[in-house]
């Protein structure tokens, strides 16, 4: 299984941590399959680190689908949202611009009253719903030119504003499923995540501290990885690799965006956000935000989106480096570029 731990990069104190925390793991693995392992006690001690290992890496990398799950049912809703307020103001304007209309045709019966009776035509034209004698040609020859032209004007009004009625209403519905599957995506990352904690929280009080120490390694308190020479692609994305190396050391915070807290879509969102480029809020959409390039020729700025359905991803800063948010409890850092499946490289 493939893991966000550090592979190459951490100094000598978080590797003597990774170990110690591997053994604490190897442990509660070991006592929660005690019948199997009691019959080979010297392999029980590997298999229980795989085990263990292996069950928190699932449960952070479920807990990161579900994530850029909720990413993406929360950009929706944002989106719904404002489309329901524009929609709400000019339904709010169709309906003074009905009024209008119907103030000018109350004015002229007005008049027809005052000269001696109202034209039922007239009649017809301040009705709630003047539409269905309108279906009638013959009230069209009864009408005057400038009758006609208001009345013909109030009925596309009327019409326009049932239009952007109904637009609203099924804005609406669609907002209201938008907040339930939020909701739903939510729940589903607090729950993995409590499953991740509960393991976690079976280890012995020195070796949490120890797996604590190692997953706040962050990089400004060790050597900063040898980029080398290579050159962004871009301008933006050189601004883009300044943006999301100065977040190095910044905390993982699941539906995070910055700038003082990232999920792994919401570190590099916010760092081309930086440069002055917009890029969708999940993995998924940002694997076809550009140009894909393979691995040989990534550059600095290049987007590295990982696993088969996305997941996770993070940004290619050269010599085989990424900077990335990798899970909870651990901060924005540097690690090697395949710490894990690579599913495309995308080049903003």
């Amino acid at each position: 299984m493939a893991s966000h731990r550090r592979t190459s990069q951490q100094g000598q104190t978080t590797l003597a941590g990774v170990t110690v925390v591997s053994a604490a793991l190897a442990a509660a693995a070991a006592a929660l399959s005690a019948p199997q392992a009691l019959a080979d006690p010297a392999g029980r001690t590997a298999v229980g680190r795989d085990a263990a290992s292996a069950r928190v890496d699932h449960l952070y990398e479920e807990a990161e689908r579900a994530t850029e799950k909720f990413n993406g049912a929360d950009a929706r809703t944002k989106k719904l949202r404002a489309q329901v307020a524009a929609l709400q103001d000019r339904t709010a304007r169709a309906q003074e611009r009905v009024n209008r209309m119907r103030g000018r045709l109350g004015a002229l019966a007005a008049a027809q009253y005052r000269a001696g009776g109202m034209d039922p035509t007239v009649r017809l034209m301040l009705s709630e719903r003047p539409d269905t004698f309108l279906e009638k040609a013959s009230a069209l020859d009864r009408l005057g030119t400038s009758q006609a032209r208001e009345l013909h004007g109030l009925r596309a009004a009327q019409r326009s504003l049932e239009q952007q009625r109904r637009e609203t209403a099924r804005k609406l519905a669609q907002l209201e499923a938008g907040r339930k599957e939020v909701a739903r995506h939510k729940k589903d990352v607090q729950r993995k995540l409590a499953s991740a904690r509960r393991l976690l929280n079976a280890l012995p009080k020195d070796t949490r501290a120890a797996y604590a120490r190692a997953s706040r390694s962050d990089g400004r308190h060790e050597a900063v990885p040898d980029l080398g020479g290579a050159v962004p692609s871009s301008g933006r994305a050189a601004a883009a690799v300044a943006a999301v190396r100065a977040a190095v050391g910044r905390p993982y915070a699941w539906g995070g965006s910055g700038p003082s807290a990232f999920d792994c879509s919401g570190l590099t969102q916010w760092a081309y956000g930086r440069a002055g480029v917009s890029l969708p809020r999940t993995s998924q959409a940002q694997r076809g935000a550009g140009r894909q390039v393979p691995l040989s020729q990534a550059r600095p700025g290049d987007l590295v989106v990982y696993r088969s359905d996305a997941s996770h991803v993070g940004m290619y800063v050269g010599n085989g480096q990424v900077v990335h948010a990798p899970y909870p409890g651990a901060r924005v850092r540097y690690d090697p570029v395949g710490m894990m499946p690579i599913s495309s490289i995308t080049r903003p």
